[in-house]
């Protein structure tokens, strides 16, 4: 669950190599339900971002830790879950 000095970034507006290397993190914690544990790497992050394109999930910064997470929608405070899906930047 994020904090209150958690921010949402748009997952499009991170580097490509700094998402892939937050989704790897992100998918290879112990602990974590991506679903089907027979999935590789790989397919478990393509699942995640997935749900990310779909506004399913969303990078949550804690500014005070200088830590990202990526979290499902359905589980931020109700405010920034009932909050329309982010739209990918686009410069």
């Amino acid at each position: 669950m994020p904090k209150e000095n958690g921010v949402i970034v748009p997952y499009d507006r991170l580097s490509p190599e700094a998402l892939q290397a937050l989704l790897e993190e992100s998918v290879s914690r112990e602990g974590t339900d991506t679903g089907d544990n027979r999935l590789s790497l790989t397919q478990k992050v393509d699942q995640v971002r997935r749900q990310l394109a779909r506004g399913e999930a969303v990078i949550v910064c804690d500014l005070a830790a200088e830590t990202a997470n990526i979290v499902l929608r359905r589980d931020l405070p109700c405010a920034a879950a009932k909050a329309p899906p982010l739209t990918p930047h686009r410069p």
